[in-house]
């Protein structure tokens, strides 16, 4: 088995709808076991030091209640903090970035290691949901959770090998592997074969430039 097929296959997805004040939205939930201490990923989800190494330089106050801006991506406030347990914020883009929030929970597991669970729930538009289905941020989050075990599992790449890693071979398989995981998660979520045909293809697209 390949090291990326391995890697993909390490994370279990959950696609589904949750009631929120502003309507009904999507989640997408990711989990998978880090060998290494629960408080050694906190720190690594945490630490803006560590988090612009495996993921993108952030600003902010980072503590509860604060704000927090990644370069070029999401910003929001965080909204929970129970360190090394939960971390909850906001992640919203542009002036109207509408209902979204993600939510990271971490549980011992024995023997140095760590169940990680990310959840993502937003309210998405029609327009965005019908093209590209729960494997848009799906598909991105499999990337950031990729680039959090090579930091806590002792094989870090600097973010110039990273981005160069984003072009190769390897990479597109990976993402498209993401993709199409993606859409047998949407699948099970009940969702219609046409939809989830037609929403994965242009995700994988979408991602690889195919």
């Amino acid at each position: 088995m390949s090291e990326i097929v391995e890697e993909i296959n390490r994370v279990h997805r959950e696609v589904g709808s949750r009631r929120v004040e502003a309507g009904e939205a999507a989640t997408v939930l990711l989990r998978r076991t880090y060998d290494a201490d629960a408080s050694d990923v906190w720190d690594a989800v945490t630490s803006p030091e560590r988090i612009s190494r495996w993921f993108l330089p952030v600003s902010g106050e980072l503590k509860l209640g604060g704000a927090y801006q990644l370069e070029g991506n999401a910003g929001g406030e965080i909204l929970e903090c129970v360190p090394p347990e939960r971390l909850r914020i906001s992640w919203l883009f542009g002036p109207d970035p509408g209902f979204s929030e993600v939510e990271v929970r971490l549980t011992p597991e024995g023997d140095g290691r760590t169940v990680f669970e990310l959840e993502h729930v937003a309210v998405v538009p029609e327009e965005f949901a019908g093209q590209f289905g729960p494997g848009a941020v799906g598909v991105g989050w499999d990337l950031a959770l990729l680039g959090l075990a090579w930091h806590v599992e002792g094989g870090e790449i600097s973010r110039e090998e990273a981005l160069a890693w984003s072009e190769s071979p390897q990479a597109k398989e990976y993402m498209t592997l993401s993709g199409e995981r993606w859409g047998a998660a949407y699948a099970a979520s009940g969702a219609a074969a046409d939809v989830v045909a037609a929403t994965t293809a242009a995700t994988i697209a979408f991602y690889t430039g195919a």
